[in-house]
């Protein structure tokens, strides 16, 4: 019989946080200024009329208005508030 629990047993146990990324407020919602529409990684969406990117690529609302989602290009989703 081991006398000392399992020596992998000392390695588990540490798990980082989920870092909430996605869109937060949707097409035709309605948002105020710096309310924050999209966090992501990278340019997914791009930032219309309207719309900041934070330095974490982090879309926000400049105005108030209705978030809109429109494709341009043949990849690009870019959001706007109107």
């Amino acid at each position: 019989m081991a006398t000392k629990k399992a020596g992998g047993a000392s390695k588990n146990g540490r798990d980082s946080q989920g870092q909430r990324r996605g869109v937060k407020v949707y097409g035709g919602s309605h948002v105020n200024v710096g309310d924050i529409i999209v966090r992501q990684v990278g340019c997914t969406f791009h930032a219309g009329s309207g719309v900041g990117c934070g330095k974490d690529f982090t879309l926000y609302a400049r105005t108030d208005g209705i978030v809109t989602f429109s494709r341009y290009g043949k990849r690009r989703t870019r959001v706007s508030v109107a």
